[in-house]
C-alpha cells in the first residue's frame, strides 16, 4: 500500500480469496456472564478491572460456567482482530487464518467452534499439558471485571505446528500478516519466521506494540523483529506517541520497497499515522459518550478494520475509515461483539 495513492484507480477493491490474511496470537476463549458480588468476593475481584489469573482463581472458570448463563465468543487481541477483518469482508468465508494453542478440552472445542462460526481458518496447535485459555468477564450492572489465564495461550511450539508443511502453505498463502506484540512473551521465534517470509517476498508485516510491557520487557526480541515490520500499531497507552513515531521510523528496515508506516490510535482523539518525516492526523468519528458501553475492544476492532481495507490494497485513508468505523461499532456493545453485517461502504 503506497500512501501517494490517491487516483481512483487505486480504490478499485483487489479480488479476495481463502487465507489471505494471516494472524498468530494468544487463543483465549471469551466467558461473559453476569454475576453478583458474592461471587466478586469470593474470588476477591474488583467490579472494574483487568487481571491475570492467580491460583486463587483457576476454579473461576468451572464455576462460572457452573452457576450462570454464559456467552462464549472467540477472544484474545490477534483473535478479535482477524474475526474482525473477517466480518468487515463478510464473503469469501476464510480470507482469514488464525494460528495459536489450545488445550484438547471442552473450552477448546468450543473455541474451534467460535472461530468456524465466525468464518475464521483457525488451525489451533492442541497439546494436553494445559488448558485452554480463557478470559471471563464478570458483568456486575454497568461493570466489567476480566480475568484473563493465558493457560496454553503460552504453550505454542514453532516446531510442533508452524514448521509443518500443511500450515506453512497456509502461511505462504497470505498477503498481508498480523502479529500482536503480546505473542513476543510465547513464541518470538515463530513473529521472526513469518517476518522473515513476509520481507523476503515483499509481503505486508505487521504489528502491534500491544501494551507497555511488550517494549519494556520484551524489548530483545521486540527488537529483532522490527527490522522486517511494514505496519506498526499502538495506542496512547505505550507512550509518547511522536517520539516514538519518529524512533521506529529511524529504525533499520529489511524490505526497502516498503517504506515503515507507523499507525498510533489516541481513544477519542485523533489516529496518527507516520511515514517517513509525514504526519497525518485522522479524527475518529463523533460517537455520543452515553452510547459508549465498552471500550476493551477498539484497539482490536481498528487494527481489523484496518486489515480488511489492507488486504485488498486500499488506500491509507481507506484503510484508516475502515479501522475506525469497526472501533465506532465495537464500542456500542459489550466484550467484541458484532451485529451479523457491517454497514460500511
Amino acid at each position: 500500500m503506497s500512501t501517494e495513492e490517491t487516483s481512483p484507480s487505486s480504490w478499485k477493491k483487489t479480488a479476495l480469496s481463502a487465507n489471505m490474511l494471516f494472524g498468530m496470537g494468544n487463543p483465549l476463549l471469551d466467558i461473559s456472564a453476569v454475576v453478583d458480588k458474592d461471587f466478586l468476593d469470593k474470588f476477591g475481584l474488583k467490579p472494574n478491572d483487568q487481571i491475570l489469573a492467580e491460583d486463587k482463581h483457576k476454579a473461576l472458570f468451572a464455576e462460572i460456567v457452573k452457576r450462570n448463563k454464559v456467552e462464549y465468543h472467540a477472544g484474545g487481541s490477534t483473535q478479535n482482530s482477524v474475526k474482525i477483518a473477517q466480518w468487515m469482508l463478510q464473503k469469501p468465508h476464510k480470507v482469514a487464518t488464525f494460528f495459536g494453542c489450545i488445550g484438547k478440552d471442552n473450552f477448546g472445542e468450543i473455541l474451534k467452534k467460535k472461530a468456524e462460526e465466525a468464518h475464521v481458518d483457525a488451525h489451533y496447535y492442541e497439546q494436553n499439558e494445559e488448558p485452554t485459555g480463557t478470559c471471563a468477564a464478570c458483568i456486575t450492572g454497568d461493570n466489567r471485571s476480566l480475568v484473563a489465564n493465558l493457560a496454553a495461550a503460552n504453550c505454542y511450539k514453532k516446531e510442533k505446528h508452524l514448521d509443518l508443511d500443511s500450515n506453512w502453505e497456509l502461511v505462504e498463502k497470505a498477503k498481508v500478516y498480523y502479529i500482536a506484540g503480546f505473542f513476543l512473551t510465547v513464541s518470538p521465534e515463530s513473529i521472526l519466521k513469518v517476518a522473515k517470509h513476509a520481507s523476503e517476498n515483499n509481503k505486508i508485516f505487521c504489528m502491534n506494540l500491544s501494551a507497555p510491557f511488550i517494549s519494556q520487557f520484551f524489548k530483545e526480541p521486540l527488537m529483532k523483529v522490527m527490522p522486517y515490520v511494514d505496519i506498526l500499531f499502538g495506542n496512547e497507552t505505550t507512550d509518547d506517541i511522536a517520539v516514538i513515531a519518529h524512533k521506529t521510523q529511524n529504525l533499520p528496515k529489511e524490505n526497502i520497497k516498503r517504506q515503515r508506516l507507523v499507525v498510533f490510535t489516541q481513544g477519542k482523539d485523533d489516529t496518527v499515522a507516520t511515514v517517513g518525516d509525514k504526519v497525518t492526523m485522522f479524527p475518529v468519528l463523533d460517537i455520543d459518550q452515553n452510547d459508549i458501553v465498552d471500550t476493551n475492544g477498539a484497539g482490536d476492532a481498528f487494527v481489523g478494520g484496518f486489515l480488511s481495507a489492507l488486504v485488498q490494497e486500499q488506500s491509507l485513508e481507506e484503510c484508516i475509515r475502515a479501522g475506525h468505523y469497526a472501533a465506532n461499532v465495537i464500542i456500542r456493545r459489550v466484550g467484541c461483539t458484532f451485529p451479523e453485517k457491517p454497514d460500511f461502504d
